[in-house]
């Protein structure tokens, strides 16, 4: 029987053993990397109320997570960004996510309150319209969402005016400066930045979000089928908008240096357009979000049934799970 030397099968092995084990060296790396997350897509328009997410973007106070801030023309189509899946999260107020809501197949969270109007929606006249009683007959700029129609509906209410009585223009917040500019409207629904705008071109304020207190507020809204996915970036997120909140008031002139641009205004009216936004809190949010009683349920069933009542929705919503505390810091998992 031909048998081999025994060093040359000794050889062999001992080469088949060093290849098996370069195999699997270079194997066991794979098997040790992770998915990459998805990607977290938050709609926002141009709002002073939404510029902390920005302001930590500038501050890099992201870091590696994977959020992309979607900057769109106006609410209205952050509205359908959502609904459509399109993006998972977006800033809304909440008459536009209760206006959402009236959709059964969808669900959907408030995880933040990013801001409360306290004069920063307005309703604007041009040359000698001083009051809201002189709007009769008048042309109306106002966008084809709950918070315009919320303002006017007030407005008018407490000028003894109806909407029959004005002549109604829809306007999206882009097209606002030049329907004013080119004298399309009268008078004119609008927010900061462009009330600001308006109003140093010789506008006169008729009406704003101050006298209707804690009717319009805004808040960081996300599909509850997107939530699992995104839960580590949701919680990213909220942590860097309320580190951006306390730059804010820690480095103001920074912080308005940063935001400026964005806003197409100088530093100074950065800051001066924040004397009409209240800025929620951390501990305010936990008011707002955190049960057992968060205040939020309260404030978006009073102002359900108002919509109802003049209109602006056409079904009936449930308010009572829409609060979701958990992506707050230190909030318990």
């Amino acid at each position: 029987m031909l048998s081999l030397p025994r060093p040359l099968i000794t050889h062999r092995v001992l080469r088949c053993f060093i290849y098996f084990g370069v195999f699997v060296s270079c194997l066991a790396p794979l098997s040790c990397v992770r998915s990459p997350q998805p990607m977290l897509r938050i709609a926002t328009n141009v709002w002073p109320g939404y510029e902390m997410l920005y302001l930590a973007r500038s501050l890099d106070l992201y870091q590696d997570a994977p959020i992309r801030l979607v900057e769109m023309p106006s609410a209205s189509q952050s509205l359908h960004a959502i609904r459509n899946g399109i993006v998972e999260a977006a800033a809304l107020t909440l008459d536009e996510a209760l206006n959402l809501m009236q959709d059964p197949s969808l669900d959907l969270r408030v995880i933040l309150v990013m801001d409360v109007s306290n004069g920063a929606d307005a309703l604007l006249g041009r040359g000698d319209l001083v009051e809201v009683q002189q709007l009769r007959g008048k042309r109306v700029g106002v966008e084809n969402t709950a918070t315009g129609a919320v303002v006017l509906d007030a407005a008018l209410e407490r000028a003894g005016l109806h909407a029959e009585d004005i002549v109604i223009v829809p306007k999206t917040v882009n097209d606002h400066l030049a329907a004013w500019k080119n004298q399309e409207i009268d008078a004119l629904i609008t927010f900061e930045p462009v009330r600001s705008s308006l109003l140093a071109e010789g506008a006169h304020e008729l009406f704003n979000s101050s006298q209707i207190p804690g009717r319009i507020l805004d808040v960081l809204l996300v599909r509850a089928d997107a939530i699992e996915a995104h839960r580590a970036s949701l919680k990213k997120l909220v942590g860097a908008y309320f580190a951006a909140q306390d730059y804010l008031r820690q480095q103001p002139d920074d912080a308005a240096k940063r935001m400026a641009p964005r806003l197409a205004v100088s530093p100074q009216e950065v800051l001066a357009m924040f004397k009409g936004l209240g800025l929620p809190d951390l501990s305010e949010n936990r008011r707002w979000l955190a049960a057992p009683a968060p205040a939020l349920h309260k404030v978006a069933t009073d102002l359900a049934a108002l919509m109802r009542r003049h209109d602006l929705l056409q079904t009936d919503v449930k308010t009572d799970v829409l609060a979701e505390s958990g992506f707050l810091p230190d909030a318990p998992p």
